[in-house]
């Protein structure tokens, strides 16, 4: 396993970070003993960065995970607090579920534009504050937006940058893949940390998975690629791709033969681009939402690439 220092954080970080969304319950809703054992298996592997959110609920996986290893983990996590009080409750949530005094990496959670960003400068003051306490160890922000990005480069007390980057584009809001590389390049270039998001489109580009994470690995720009993990083979694959030696073919054949599903997030705005972008005639609208009829599905990810909130993935 590869690791380097996170721009000018200080940190230390395996090129491999273990997205810790998909064990949670927004999508394979895995018990929390099970996921600390997906989770400690990473660590084994040499993974030593974790990503997570609040809003993931896999605080308690992380936690049972972290009282398992020896090891030094750089832990990163993000809040949509946009007020003072908002962010200290959020922060001392993290600290408390995951029994940690230190938070290595605190975000402000998807900022969508300049006008989030100030939106929420209240809760970026107080992760600030924290950081000259030593509570949080390096303040960031994790984004779909190119222009968050671009916006970031200009605020020197950002260390971390947190964007979504894969080859098709899927899920960047404002412009296109090559827009954001020039963002992404920019910022490393001013000393950002930057650890990369869906690299497979959130499940969209599994079926070109060599392809898509041979595209973000070859971006010398990035130091860290986060990538959802929900069993001990993804686990066992990724590490071997990222330290560039052949999956196992008993890996291999176990998720090949593995039952994907189209997800469909809560936040779905039910606008209805993905019902009219799907051929198959497996999507349409119930209750305000989109939903999927998974006998008609092919899991060709079309819809997703339409998804204006990136509410569509394959899990």
């Amino acid at each position: 396993m590869k690791y380097c220092k996170l721009g000018n954080t200080g940190l230390e970080v395996s090129k491999l970070c273990f997205g810790g969304l998909i064990i949670g319950p927004l999508q394979a809703n895995l018990p929390p003993e099970t996921g600390a054992e997906i989770i400690l298996k990473s660590f084994e592997l040499g993974v030593n960065f974790i990503d997570t959110a609040e809003l993931y609920g896999t605080y308690s996986h992380i936690g049972k995970a972290l009282k398992k290893t020896n090891k030094n983990i750089v832990v990163a996590t993000k809040s949509y607090a946009y007020s003072a009080e908002g962010a200290k409750e959020s922060l001392e949530k993290a600290r408390k579920e995951m029994d940690i005094d230190v938070i290595d990496i605190f975000m402000l959670h998807e900022q969508e534009s300049r006008l989030t960003l100030k939106g929420h400068r209240e809760a970026l003051e107080y992760y600030i504050s924290m950081k000259e306490k030593g509570i949080i160890k390096a303040v960031g922000v994790s984004t779909h937006n190119v222009e968050v990005v671009e916006a970031c480069c200009e605020m020197p007390e950002v260390d971390v940058i947190h964007p979504i980057v894969n080859k098709a584009g899927i899920g960047i809001g404002d412009g296109t893949i090559d827009d954001m590389l020039k963002a992404v390049e920019k910022a490393y270039s001013v000393g950002k940390g930057i650890y990369s998001m869906k690299p497979l489109g959130g499940g969209n580009l599994i079926k070109s998975y060599k392809e898509a994470m041979d595209f973000v690995l070859n971006i010398p720009y990035i130091h860290s690629i986060a990538v959802g993990m929900q069993s001990i083979e993804e686990v066992v694959m990724n590490v071997c791709i990222f330290e560039g030696k052949e999956v196992p073919q008993d890996v291999q054949k176990s998720l090949e033969n593995k039952k994907r599903h189209l997800h469909i997030d809560w936040w779905c705005e039910g606008c209805g681009k993905c019902v009219e972008r799907c051929k198959q005639k497996a999507l349409k609208l119930v209750d305000g939402k989109a939903k999927v009829e998974e006998e008609k599905c092919v899991l060709c990810s079309y819809c997703a690439s339409v998804c204006p909130v990136f509410a569509i993935k394959v899990s």
